[in-house]
This record gives structure tokens, sequence and C-alpha cells, in this order.
């Protein structure tokens, strides 16, 4: 079961747009989550302003502030703030802000921590997911395990079974000579994962210059 976020702005907000960053439709790597998880008095806080604008256009709000995401704020507080800051360290800076896409397994805002089964999935995001992700503009796709079994499990997504290729420590699930669909670590993680993260930012960074 999941809590939708009691803001109605941030509803309306994913109901105009389900992702955050650059349009999946058109970005190069696209970061697939389990759901855009917020402080749930996000909108007495002072980035809420900016919070609104960065939903608007993503892009431009990293090219203002200089940081991807409103989490990253010094004035934020709440959850996804380390899911950022581990994100950050992979090396994307503004200059690529057209180029990166997060979208969620979950079509509407959350709040508070959930569990996602599949029955919590909205059929027609799924769908719009399956060609973000198969059959999108994205070059590089990354998942992390949890997303992965969620999509397994609808039945909808049969390609993303693990394979023998890797990028550094990163599995490739899916290479359909046009785009890779790569599983990593949950950018939440943190204490006994570090050096895992520390790889596949590593990895990841590697493809910012040969794309």
């Amino acid at each position: 079961m999941y809590q939708t976020h009691p803001s109605a702005q941030l509803c309306e907000l994913f109901k105009a747009k389900p992702w955050q960053g650059a349009n999946p439709w058109q970005a190069e790597f696209l970061f697939v989550g389990l759901d855009a998880n917020y402080a749930a008095d996000v909108e007495a806080q002072p980035i809420f302003d900016a919070l609104l604008r960065y939903h608007e256009d993503g892009p431009a709000f990293w090219r203002v502030h200089g940081v991807h995401h409103p989490f990253l704020l010094p004035a934020y507080r709440g959850d996804g703030r380390r899911y950022h800051r581990t994100f950050a360290k992979i090396g994307f800076t503004a200059q690529h802000a057209e180029r990166v896409s997060f979208v969620e397994l979950m079509h509407l805002p959350t709040v508070g921590r959930n569990v996602l089964h599949v029955s919590d999935l909205d059929t027609m995001h799924l769908q719009r997911l399956r060609e973000m992700i198969l059959h999108g503009q994205a070059r590089h796709v990354f998942l992390p395990a949890g997303v992965q079994r969620l999509l397994m499990a609808t039945g909808t997504f049969p390609q993303l079974r693990p394979s023998t290729m890797t990028l550094g420590t990163l599995p490739v699930l899916h290479d359909d000579g046009q785009r890779r669909v790569y599983r990593h670590l949950h950018f939440s993680n943190y204490g006994k994962f570090e050096a895992q993260l520390r790889a596949e930012a590593e990895a990841i960074r590697a493809l910012i210059g040969a794309t």
C-alpha cells in the first residue's frame, strides 16, 4: 500500500507531467524509481515555490540553482535528500540537464514509507513506462532491483531479464542495439553499500561523455 501526498498542487503537477527533470521522451539517461516521496509538510517549507518551478521545468531549475533537484536546497527538510545526494555524486552537471530524466513506478507523489505491490500500479502509467524504457529516446535506462522485480511481476516487461553482460559493476538487463537497461543499487542505500555505490557511479559517469 502507499499514501498519496496530501498536496493537491503536487498531485496536479504529476497528472500533467508524471516525471521529473527533462522530458523522458527526449532524455538520453532515464532513472526509474519506485515513488516520488515528499515531506508531508512540503507546502509549508520555504522551498515549495522552487519545487513548483522545478516540476514546471526541471532543466531550467538545474541551470538556475546549480543542483538537479529542490531536495538539495539547504532549506529542505524531509525524505529524499539522501537519494539525490548520492545521485549527484555521479557527476552530471547543469550542462547535462536536458539529458537526464527521472520517472517513478507510481504515477502520483507519495508521503511516508510505502511498500509497493503490483496492484498499486496504474495500468496506463505502466504502458507509458514500457514505451519510455523499451522504445523511447533514452539510450541508458537505470532500474534499482526493486523496480525491476515489480516491473517483471506485472508480466508486461519480460525483456528485463538478467544477462551475462555488464557495464563495470552494473548488470545489463536488456540491450536491443539502441538502448541498454541496467540494474543498480537504489540511491538511498548507504553504509556497507558505499563501495558498490561508488563503483556504479564511476560506471555511469563514464557514459556521460560517450553518448
